[in-house]
């Protein structure tokens, strides 16, 4: 009778022991099914605003170039009434569509920074700018002026090679110190393109 009650109580403590490997076993099925790597969390960075930050140099270079740029145009303007070769006139030309746009989007960023438009363009109009590294002063504009045919030509080319270094020069200051990106690109446009223009020029003038 003893035994038997014994066997009883070992079955019914093996059935239970069964039946509890199964409930840890069904857990963990559900554990490792529910159960991901750790979750990664991945943001976008933020887009770098550090191109549109712009410091002093970058005042400095649009003050500066805006009434250079001018003088250019009014130099340029000359050309289609005193000038003879039209090689020349076709350079003049070049200048003034280039330079003009350039003025305007310079004149757009000193809005945009809440900082002062220059007024003049060195001929003795608004702003005094003729003391800028190649802006010519009144009287050279005065000489350009009254300059006709092939005198004319070699003056204009010789102003304007003076001019353009002293474009290429500024937009270098700029490319070094300056911090906004577009400010810096057409620093970038300006030395190549006014690079290429003096090397245009001084073959013109060995002509």
């Amino acid at each position: 009778m003893n035994t038997n009650r014994s066997l009883t109580c070992r079955a019914a403590l093996a059935a239970t022991a069964a039946a509890a490997s199964l409930v840890l076993a069904a857990c963990g099925s559900n554990d490792s099914t529910n159960t991901a790597g750790p979750t990664v969390v991945t943001t976008a960075a933020p887009a770098s605003t550090e191109a549109n930050q712009h410091n002093q140099a970058d005042v400095s270079f649009a003050q500066g170039m805006i009434p250079h740029h001018r003088q250019a145009i009014v130099m340029s303007d000359m050309v289609q009434s005193h000038g003879a070769s039209s090689e020349v006139k076709a350079l003049a030309e070049k200048i003034k569509k280039a330079q003009k746009p350039e003025i305007d989007t310079m004149t757009g960023w000193l809005k945009a920074w809440g900082e002062k438009v220059p007024t003049g363009f060195g001929m003795g109009h608004g702003d005094d700018d003729s003391g800028m590294p190649g802006m010519m002063g009144d009287q050279d504009i005065n000489r350009l002026g009254n300059a006709k045919g092939n005198a004319f030509d070699a003056m204009f080319l010789t102003m304007m090679i003076e001019h353009h270094e002293a474009a290429i020069d500024m937009a270098k200051t700029e490319k070094q110190q300056g911090a906004y990106g577009p400010a810096k690109a057409l620093a970038d446009s300006i030395i190549t393109s006014q690079t290429a223009e003096i090397a245009q020029m001084r073959t013109m003038l060995a002509g």
